[in-house]
């Protein structure tokens, strides 16, 4: 592990054990932790620190209470669907075999247009199925995030820079539902992940343009 990015995962713990009690003197505990553990997960994505999938994994399992509890029904089992695909990053990244995070790629016209296919199918499933079998007041904006989320978390298992955009879209929608929902502290992480994204973006952008041979495309 480089000094660096043994700074990183010490900044990241702390940030944890700082930001949780400070958030719960006005949220609910269980959601602090929630807002915090999720804060660093996309702060070490952005950095292209592997970490961020184990910590993302504790994320995903605190949101699933959280989510159930507010009749986000399908936002909550998506945090399951994120563990799995976590779980795929932590070997992805790594190319499964320990060594070096693999390189940013801007994804191939067939995997994108195939992503957004699914995606589109997926949301429309999702919104049918709460309406029809759940108390959901918000059915038709939770399938759609949800599916979107889910192709965003996919891409960004495979390091596609694409991930980031609509990540930002996403939460530009997840921080209006979330404050509808009283889910406050969680209105406000979200509006901390568009600002983590747009860094994300940032800085995938330039290790791609980085690694990419002048003239030359990344698959």
């Amino acid at each position: 592990m480089t000094p660096g990015a043994r700074h990183r995962r010490l900044a990241g713990l702390a940030a944890i054990a700082a930001g949780t009690p400070l958030l719960a003197l006005f949220f609910p505990p269980l959601e602090a932790l929630g807002a915090t553990t999720g804060a660093v997960c996309v702060w070490l994505a952005a950095l292209s620190d592997p970490w961020t999938w184990p910590i993302g994994i504790a994320n995903n399992l605190l949101y699933l209470w959280i989510f159930w509890g507010a009749g986000l029904y399908a936002d909550a089992l998506l945090q399951v669907v994120f563990a799995l695909i976590s779980a795929y990053g932590i070997w992805r990244w790594r190319g499964g075999r320990g060594g070096a995070v693999r390189p940013v790629r801007r994804g191939g016209t067939g995997e994108l247009a195939l992503t957004a296919l699914l995606a589109a199918g997926a949301a429309v499933l999702l919104w049918r199925l709460l309406d029809l079998h759940t108390d959901s007041t918000v059915p038709g904006w939770d399938g759609a995030t949800t599916a979107a989320s889910l192709a965003a978390q996919w891409l960004m298992s495979r390091r596609v820079l694409a991930n980031w955009s609509l990540w930002i879209a996403v939460d530009l929608v997840y921080v209006p539902l979330y404050v509808y929902k009283e889910l406050h502290a969680t209105a406000g992480l979200y509006a901390l992940y568009l600002v983590l994204c747009l860094l994300g973006w940032r800085d995938w952008r330039r290790e791609l343009r980085a690694a990419t041979p002048l003239g030359g495309t990344t698959g």
